[in-house]
């Protein structure tokens, strides 16, 4: 259990750090208000022509009396939004780690910097091009892996008692998981790790991951408060992985995470 604490350590010294660098976090904002504007625009067009989409793909219908018709394609238009506005939630921050790629990036790198002993951090020699390939194709991976993860958990929430208690549960330490995943993989694909091996990484300290990413999914699940703590989650991930991989912080920083109760990396 205490690597669960460690972890949300890290999360926490990571909003420390964006509120130390205020020109770091007001970049590091502008990819998620980008993310949630386009999102917000998308789900606003679908609430005001959503029935008539319903109405175009059930040419059926057209001769049903009323009320049925009304009832049909009003219930299936409330489906299409309720699934649209789950697939934004589970797709939010793969949308703004893939937007705001140079952003993160940067930022990941200069977190890197400012906490290593000798102020330099790890650097990538692939070009932009490639970094945004791999981080797409990676994401889209990482998205199929949560919705199977994600159908196998809806199946089981149909159980009695077991449904409505143990499987939310389930569900959020699988979200927390992953959601650490995608935002370690900025700082850990600059370092070359694909990603099988920052799986099996993440796999072999699962409660730093998890101590990491539940209460960061609890927060995300209002997209605005997504916004303000993104920055603050890269650099925490960026933490996360000098932690995973056992690379050294300065002393100032070193004296910092002692004092918060976080064993100093050596």
């Amino acid at each position: 259990m205490r690597d669960f604490g460690v972890g949300f350590r890290h999360l926490l010294a990571g909003q420390r750090w964006v509120g130390r660098h205020g020109r770091q976090y007001g970049f590091g904002l502008l990819p998620g208000l980008i993310t949630l504007v386009l999102y917000t625009v998308a789900l606003v067009a679908l609430a005001l022509w959503g029935t008539d989409a319903v109405s175009w793909a059930t040419p059926f219908a057209d001769d049903w009396s009323s009320p049925w018709q009304g009832v049909f394609r009003g219930f299936l238009a409330v489906v299409l939004f309720a699934l649209a506005l789950l697939l934004a939630v589970l797709t939010f921050t793969a949308a703004t780690l893939l937007i705001g790629q140079p952003f993160y990036e940067s930022l990941s790198e200069r977190t890197d910097a400012d906490v290593s002993p000798d102020g330099t951090a790890p650097s990538s020699d692939r070009p932009m091009w490639r970094e945004l390939w791999i981080s797409a194709r990676d994401s889209l991976r990482i998205l199929l892996r949560a919705c199977v993860w994600g159908v196998l958990l809806f199946a089981l929430g149909f159980l009695p008692v077991v449904g409505q208690t143990v499987v939310p549960v389930i569900g959020f330490f699988v979200t927390g998981f992953f959601l650490t995943e995608e935002l370690a993989a900025v700082a850990l694909q600059r370092r070359g790790v694909d990603l099988r091996a920052r799986l099996t990484l993440l796999r072999s300290r699962k409660m730093l991951a998890w101590g990491f990413g539940v209460p960061l999914g609890l927060a995300f699940l209002v997209p605005v408060v997504a916004v303000f703590l993104m920055p603050g989650a890269v650099a925490g991930a960026t933490l996360l992985t000098r932690d995973l991989l056992g690379e050294p912080l300065a002393e100032e920083e070193a004296e910092e995470q002692s004092e918060s109760g976080r064993p100093i990396t050596a």
